[in-house]
This record gives C-alpha cells, structure tokens and sequence, in this order.
C-alpha cells in the first residue's frame, strides 16, 4: 500500500478534474484538444498508470487504473495537463511513495488503448503495440494496426474467482485478429465520412463518432467516456488503401475506405438479411476520397468557405436483402436454399433499415438489386419478388421528390450472354447515380469548367458565367447481389470509376468527366477496388473474390478459371466447418454476448445466436406507424448534409505530419513511397507518354498493378477506346480462335509485349506507316482456299474449327510482327552505337570514370604509367596476339566453308572443335583430323 500522504495528494488531484478547464489554460489554448498518441504503461502493485503524451512530448495527461479489487474496473482519469518536468516529479514521487510494495515499474509503450474486456474472472486491457501508416488525408495519418497486447489487470494481491472456462473464452476472442484489418486515427474521426469531417466544427462537444463503425465501442464503454475522452481510439474494421495518380509532377491522391458495421456482423450463412432493428448483414459503407496534394491541410490555403477546394469524396453502400431470411447450411451443401423466415406484410425490417438510411445519407435512395431473375430452381429469384414489393410498398408512403429509386437488373445473366455489355450497361447507371446524388467538392469547381458548360448551352459568353461554388452528397446508391461481394463489387469499381472521372473534373485535371479504361489511372483503382473486394469478401465469406472484374469484362483468362474454383473451394470449407467459431468470436467481440451475465451457459453451447441479435420478445419496443415509417427531415437532407466546418485552432495535425523535432527523410515518409501511375519505363520504340489517362493497349503493364489483366478484346485496344477510334481493324472469328489458344509460355509474353496494333519496326529502329498499311493490307487479303463462310465463323472450340487449325496452321499477326522485329533489330546496331559528340582525349581523361575505362582498354600491357599526360592514353584496344590469329582463322574460315550438309569442309571441324574448347576451358588444344594427306593438314601457327 502506498503512503497515506501519497494517497491523499492524488485524491487531491482527482476532485480538482471538476475544475479542469482552469488547469488547462496554461499548456491547452481555448477550444484545444489534446490529442495523445504516445503511451507508456507503468504498474505497482496496486495500480496501473498510463502516461500518454503528444507528438512532440510537451503535454502529458496520467490515467489511472486499479488492480485491488478482481470483480471491479475502478479507471480514474487526470484531466491535469502536465509538462515534461512535471509528469517526471509525478512519476517520481509515486516511485518514491511505493518502493515498500515493489516500486514503479514500466510495463510496456503502446500506442493507443482498445479497451476492456471480462470474461469470467477478471478484467483485460487491450493495447496497440505495433502500427503503420496507410493513408494520409489532409496532413492526418491513418494508420493500421499491426500487433496488441493484452494485460491482466487484477494485481498479486486481489481476489478473483477461478473458472474452468475462462481460457476457453480468451482463445475465442483471440479469434478476432485485431492485426488484420483494423484501423484508427488520432486527429481524424475515421468513423465518419470527409463530408462530416469538414463540416463540423474541432471540438468535442459538438462532434460525435460514430459508434455503427466503431468496433471497439464495447470494450471502451466499460472505462472510458466514449464520446468525449481523450484516451478514446475509434477503431473501424474493413479496408483502408492509398494510392496516388501522377499527371505531370502534380500529385492526386485516391484513397478507400471501407467501413463495416458491427451491428448484426458476422459470416456469410450465419447473418444472411436484416433483424428486427433494420440492421442488415455485411453492412459496409465505401468511401472513395480523391483530392490534390499540392498543399497538405484541409483548411490552408482557405478557400471561399474556410475550407481548401481541393478534396473531394463519394460514398457508396453494399448490404445484405433487408428481409428475414436465411440459409442453412447443416446439410453442407454449396449453395443451401434460401428461405424467407417472416412474411411480413408491412416490411418492418426494410423501413428501419431505409429509415436509417435517409438519416445517414439524406435522400434519395438508389437500389441497384443484382439478383438473378431466371433460374431453373428458384432461388435468388424468391428475394427478387419479394425485394421488388417491399419497396414498392415503401414508396406509396413516401413524398414523389423522395422516393426510393429501384433498380432490378440480372448481372449474373447479362454476363454469360454474348450480346450483351455488362460494362456498357453498368456504366450507364453509373452516370444516372452520380447525376442524381452528385457527389462531396469542398470548394468552388475550376473557372474553366463553368465557362465551358455556359458555351455547351449555348451563351454567347455575354452573360455573367454560373459557378458552381461547392458540392454536397445527397443520397447514396445501395448496391446488393446475394452474397454482396462478386456482383456487388464489379458494380461498384464502375460506379466509382465514374466518380473518379467526375472528381478529376472538378479539380481541373481533366476537360471532360470520364476516364478510359485500360488507362493508368483506372488500372490503379481497379488494383485498389480488387483489394477491397477481396478483403471484404475474406471477412464475409472466408474467401477470396470468385469472379472478378475481368470476369465481367470477359478478358479473363483460361488460368482464372482454376483460380475460381479453388475460391469456390475455400468458400465452402469455411462456411461448412469455421464459421460457427468465427462467429462466436465476433459475438463475444462485440459484446452481443457478456460471459459474466450467463456463467451458466457458456457461449459456444448455445443452440442459436437469434437472440443475441434480435430484440427479446417480451421487452420489444412498441411498432411504429406502418404509413409513416420514415423521418420527414431525412428524406431531403440527411445527416450527411452538414454546414461547412471553420478552421480548427489546434495543430495536433501538423506536429504528426511533420515531426518538428524528428530528422527524417524522403525515403521514409509514407507519402514518398505510396504507389503510383509514375511507374512506367518506357521502351526504345516507344513514344513517351506519362500520361496517367492514356490507353494502354499492352495489357502486360497492367500486371505491375498486380492484376491479371490480359489481352483484351483482341484489336489490342479496350472496350472504350474500341468505341472512340473507328478506325481500328477487327479481327475475324478465326483470329480469335488462333490468339485465344496463345496463352502459355512465351508464346503468350510474345503476344503480350506486341498487340496486333503494332507496326513493324524499319531499319534504325523507326516504324513504317507505309509498310504497316501494305502489311495490314496483304495479311486482310489472305483467304484459307476452299474455306467457307461457315468454317470461318465457327468458335474456335467447336470440332470444325480445330481441323481447320490442323490442317491450315497459321501464325497470329503479332508473333509475325515479333519475329520480324527480332530480326531487325541489330541493323541499326552502328547507328545506335556511334556517339554523337566527339570529344578529345584531354576531355576523356577529365572525366571521373576514365581510370577505370584506360585500366579496361590498355590491359594488354599498355597501360600508362602517368595517367595524367595525354600523350600516354592509350587510344585503341589490345588484342592479344593469339586471340587475334584465332578470330582471323575462324572468320576466314567462314568466307570458304560450308556448314551445313555433307559439303563440309574437314579442315574446318578441327579449328572449330579447338575454337570451342578454348570458349569453354580458356585452353587450346590442336586434335589433328586422321586423313590420308597430312601434309593438308597444317596446325595453325600463333605467335
């Protein structure tokens, strides 16, 4: 026990947190916060204490945490805002008042605190030990947790009862990685989205994260204030990824930010639809944030509202069918049958779940549903139905301006048809949601853009020119398949596309709001959105993405057919044999299930987890109106539409960004070394063109985005720049089937590297247009004799089309124009290779390398013994006499010889037999050939 003394003097600080404010002034201006994000965990034995300081270690605040009683969290938080000399007196004096009990001890250094959690016995603290940055959104780190650490709080000398459980439930909630895919932030309020954060104000008190994306919210909630401590750390769980489009030395910043909800969270068969509060399964919210990084605050230099114009975001939502359904999966079959559990006639569940909606996102509500429409068993197709009235049913009750917009369309159909354009369409739809939700700008749109619409409607520029001085989301566009993951991720990698296109115009990057595909800029967020696919798809249903976005586009490769079915695979063992723990894990995660509160029935013994989801049936809460459902102020404008935010009068952001007092270096910063489009090499034919929006029609410089991108539609040339040149040759069906077949080894890297696009080099490297045409022109000509219209339009898979490849073997245009290009390319080997500037052998020896190139070109025993007098440099190569004798040998040889068929000449074998043993071992050996004539037969003589 510590000295009463000691006791008192910190019982003495704990009531003076009543009067904080007062204690602040001098280290904290007004309207401050001070943001911790350094920690230390010292113990005694009878408290923990967590000192955490700032960046720059000015400004420290102490919590405190006892460890007497097992049963009890007893956390006694300072609001005393010491200095540095300060916090080391007090730690000091608390050495001093316990050294009879053990003393102060350091425990660990973290960097943020995930909170409390108790099982059976006593409580845990939860600890980030390790983290690393991934994103960097307006000078505000966001960072993603690599490694924890759990402690036991109750100390030596406190009463705990003993369970035999209790090590059963540490290893369920260890199940839960927190290293995988958790995130926070110290200074932004990642739980919200870039609309919210720039349109609140910078103090606590009036801002509010939001705890259906913070994962931790539980286990703060038994210590901490949630919402206004400053030992708070929201921690989201989902995707967070970065990446930069280069154009022209000016960098803009593209980054995801997938938030999952943790109401109603779990795996795949087990959370299928909604409860009865309205939450649905696999509920995440996807931001993507596209902004300039030409300065690094979001509020400097000001703009016309206080904020910088030059950020811009569009959140879009996935989640699961908002019925009560499910599927069983006892039986272990892939695909169990979907049953709807509840008729409801009035879909309670989908209007709280839309209700909730409009109060997030404002109004209106787009329902792209992806469900399957035929099927020879009825599956998806029984949600269809039942989807399509609830809506209808929803919207009788709604004002005409805020309707829910519902959009039925079989992408699964669409993509296996032939004549349909699954991009084509998507995109479509695309351009309708952003005309009709718009999308986050925080500042005034580029001059050029406004005067640009009023001359496309027709002003003769007399008129005062209309610009548009800021933008907000209003609305969100609510994407779902069954599973929300294949379908549901193709369709939003488009409509982000899209958005992509609209955001790069309203920065001024680009004159019209559309980027192509197969460009740079897209290749990067296709790698980017395959991510967060893949990462919500392993969270959700234990595997990787089954069909991608190259399935859809129809470029897939035969290798990706493997692939998928070994996702498939991968799928169904999780869903069949780990899902029941995972799920548990997350339950107890959560807190939906408190061990404590049921000692007698453990959690993994429960027949069903219903209720821990499902409100109780004798403590539901009264129904709502059937009619009015929704809330009147929702369905115009929602959440959030927020006013504009004024600049913070902290600067936590900029001493994390920046490190004052920290020497760093270009090659440590993150935003030095996040990914970029500026990564291209370009080849000796090549036109350089860093552009970020230029079709790529090679797709192998796809592959350094690490997708499977392939040869396309075989033009060489992507659906969008198809559509734009029309003058781009098509190949025919049995084109198609030849280039399809190349697909192994270096066939396939041969095809790659030269698209049928390309011409065939001339002499000195250049490329003929005339020759191109010629060449096109004989090669479009050519006609297998005897063939018919038939033959020639069959698919190449068909038994026709394989004879006739047989018979009639024909080599693709591209391999053509390879070998050509092989052939070609030591011609201009003396053009190449000749300097362009002559300089002289004074100027040679200036240079700094030159000792190594004179010690490489006189080391034939003509090396100058004074380096520095020109008249000694030697200015030729020497040869060794004997090497020079064997080379002149072997190519007189070459002018008289023959080396092929039986006309070869047997005085050539022997040299040509010692010339390659002398490759080989650096020896000569003469073997004189056994012929009658000796005297024919002279050794040759080398001095």
């Amino acid at each position: 026990m510590a000295p009463p003394s000691l006791d008192g003097h910190r019982e003495e600080k704990d009531t003076a947190s009543g009067n904080a404010s007062t204690l602040q002034s001098p280290l904290l201006g007004p309207g401050e916060r001070l943001v911790l994000n350094k920690f230390t965990l010292y113990e005694t034995r009878t408290r923990f204490f967590i000192v955490g300081s700032n960046q720059s270690d000015e400004r420290f605040r102490v919590l405190k945490i006892d460890r007497t009683d097992g049963n009890e969290l007893n956390v006694i938080n300072d609001e005393v805002v010491y200095s540095k000399s300060e916090i080391k007196e007090l730690l000091t004096m608390i050495e001093n008042g316990n050294k009879s009990s053990g003393g102060l001890h350091k425990v660990a250094s973290f960097f943020g605190i995930v909170g409390f959690t108790r099982f059976l016995e006593g409580f845990y603290l939860i600890l980030i030990t390790k983290r690393s940055v991934v994103a960097l959104i307006g000078g505000h780190y966001i960072y993603h947790i690599d490694d924890t650490m759990v402690v036991s709080v109750p100390g030596p000398g406190s009463k705990i009862d003993r369970r035999t459980d209790e090590a059963r439930y540490v290893q369920v909630f260890a199940q839960v990685d927190l290293s995988k895919n958790f995130y926070f932030s110290y200074t932004y309020d990642i739980t919200r989205t870039l609309q919210w954060n720039m349109g609140l104000p910078d103090k606590r008190e009036t801002s509010s994260f939001n705890e259906m994306f913070m994962w931790n919210s539980h286990l703060l909630r038994t210590g901490l204030d949630v919402q206004h401590s400053d030992w708070v750390l929201p921690i989201i769980h989902g995707f967070v990824d970065q990446s930069k489009i280069s154009v022209f030395g000016r960098n803009i910043y593209v980054t995801l930010i997938a938030r999952r909800s943790r109401h109603f969270a779990g795996a795949r068969f087990l959370k299928r639809g909604a409860n009865d509060l309205g939450f649905v399964a696999n509920d995440v919210e996807t931001e993507q944030i596209v902004y300039d990084a030409t300065t690094t605050s979001f509020f400097h230099p000001p703009g016309r509202f206080g904020t910088k114009p030059c950020y811009t975001s569009f959140v879009q939502h996935r989640g699961s069918i908002p019925l009560f359904w499910s599927q069983e999966n006892a039986g272990m079959v892939a695909k169990p049958p979907i049953q709807l559990n509840v008729i409801d006639p009035f879909f309670s569940a989908a209007a709280l779940h839309f209700d909730d909606m409009f109060q997030r996102y404002g109004g209106p509500i787009i329902v792209l549903n992806l469900v399957k429409s035929k099927e020879k068993n009825r599956r998806e197709s029984i949600l269809l139905d039942e989807f399509t009235e609830a809506v209808s049913y929803l919207n009788q009750f709604l004002p005409a301006d805020g309707k829910i917009k519902y959009i039925a369309w079989d992408m699964a159909r669409a993509s296996k048809s032939h004549d349909q354009d699954v991009i084509g369409v998507l995109e479509n739809l695309a351009e309708e949601v952003l005309a009709t939700t718009e999308f986050f700008h925080s500042g005034p749109e580029p001059y050029v853009n406004a005067l640009a619409r009023a001359l496309a409607s027709g002003d003769d520029g007399t008129a005062a020119v209309s610009r548009v001085m800021g933008r907000q989301q209003h609305g969100v566009v609510r994407t779902n398949c069954i599973d929300c993951l294949d379908r549901t991720n193709a369709a939003q990698f488009v409509i982000g596309k899209c958005a992509l296109g609209h955001q790069l115009y309203a920065l001024g990057v680009l004159e019209h709001p559309s980027v192509p595909f197969d460009s740079d800029a897209i290749n990067l967020l296709n790698a980017m959105y395959h991510d967060h696919g893949d990462t919500i798809a392993l969270q959700y249903g234990g595997s990787h993405l089954v069909n991608t976005m190259e399935t859809y586009r129809k470029i897939s490769p035969w290798t990706s057919h493997s692939r998928d079915m070994i996702e498939s695979i991968r799928r169904y063992y999780s869903n069949s044999f780990t899902d029941a723990e995972k799920q548990d894990a997350i339950n107890l995660f959560l807190g939906h299930f408190i061990p404590a509160e049921s000692p007698t029935e453990p959690l993994w013994e429960l027949p069903s987890d219903y209720y821990l989801h499902n409100e109780e049936p004798r403590k539901k809460r009264p129904r709502r109106s059937y009619k009015h459902w929704y809330t009147p102020n929702a369905v115009s404008c929602g959440a959030i539409c927020v006013p504009t935010r004024p600049a913070p009068t902290g600067n936590a952001f900029y001493e994390e960004y920046y490190r004052l007092k920290l020497y760093t270096s270009f090659s440590r910063l993150f935003a030095f070394n996040i990914i970029s489009t500026n990564t291209r090499l370009p080849t000796r034919e090549d036109v350089v063109d860093n552009s970020p929006f230029t079709v790529r029609v090679n797709p192998a410089q796809s592959n350094r985005y690490l997708m499977i991108y392939r040869y396309a539609s075989l033009t060489g040339q992507s659906r969008t720049a198809a559509r734009d040149v029309s003058s781009v040759d098509r190949p025919t069906a049995d084109q198609a089937s030849i280039n399809s077949l190349n697909i192994g080894g270096v066939r396939r890297w041969l095809k790659l590297a030269h698209p049928p696009g390309d011409a065939t080099p001339e002499k000195g490297g250049r490329i003929s247009k005339d020759k191109q045409s010629i060449d096109s022109s004989n090669e479009n000509s050519k006609t297998k004799p005897g063939s018919s219209v038939k033959e020639s339009s069959a698919p190449w898979w068909t038994t026709s089309a394989l004879a006739t490849r047989l018979v009639d073997p024909q080599v693709p245009s591209s391999e053509l124009k390879e070998y050509k290009r092989y052939i070609y390319q030591f011609k201009a080997a003396s053009t190449l290779l000749t300097p362009t500037v002559e300089q002289s052998v004074q100027m040679q020896a200036a240079h700094s390398d030159f000792p190594i190139f004179d010690e490489y070109v006189g080391r034939g025993g003509l090396a100058p013994t004074r380096p520095d007098d020109p008249n000694q440099l030697a200015d030729h190569f020497e040869v060794d006499s004997r090497d020079e004798a064997l080379y002149g040998s072997y190519v007189n040889s070459a002018q008289t010889s023959c080396y092929v068929g039986s006309n070869v000449a047997r005085t050539d074998q022997p040299k040509h037999a010692a010339y390659a043993k002398w490759l080989s071992t650096g020896k000569f050996v003469w073997a004189r050939a056994k012929t009658t004539d000796k005297s024919a037969l002279p050794p040759p003589t080398f001095p």
